[in-house]
């Protein structure tokens, strides 16, 4: 079984409203192979949103306001979803400061990117679930 962003699925739960579908991944989670998340509303942020960036161990909005503590909880939530349905990979969104996996914003708000990984991509790899990004 797999974990997949949502957004990646058709789910329009981006920080803009907006789904990033992946045919794909859509017809994964139509056969019952994967299992859609998002970490970021399962930590109780909204959508829309404003837009979040990593910075360290902090998520900051471009507003400057600390979402930290949604972001851990959210991915501690989706975490909980993956350990359910015995999930062993995780297909996640590239570049989030949630599912980012290897390269993530880097907390200028200018789309540059660092080496790094988002709060949900890091404690699925802390807890040895493969993380593959999806662009």
């Amino acid at each position: 079984m797999k974990i997949v962003s949502a957004c990646l699925a058709g789910v329009h739960c981006r920080y803009d409203c907006k789904a990033q579908t992946r045919p794909e991944i859509e017809e994964m989670v139509g056969k019952g192979e994967a299992i859609p998340v998002c970490p970021e509303q399962l930590g109780g942020l909204s959508t829309p949103r404003p837009p979040a960036e990593r910075i360290g161990e902090q998520v900051l909005t471009n507003k400057g306001v600390d979402v930290t503590d949604q972001y851990k909880k959210g991915a501690e939530e989706a975490f909980q979803i993956a350990k359910l349905c015995g999930a062993s990979e995780a297909l996640l969104k590239s570049k989030s400061p949630m599912c980012g996996s290897g390269k993530i914003y880097d907390g200028t708000f200018t789309g540059s990117l660092k080496e790094g990984d988002g709060v949900f991509a890091e404690l699925l790899k802390k807890n040895g679930i493969k993380v593959s990004p999806v662009d």
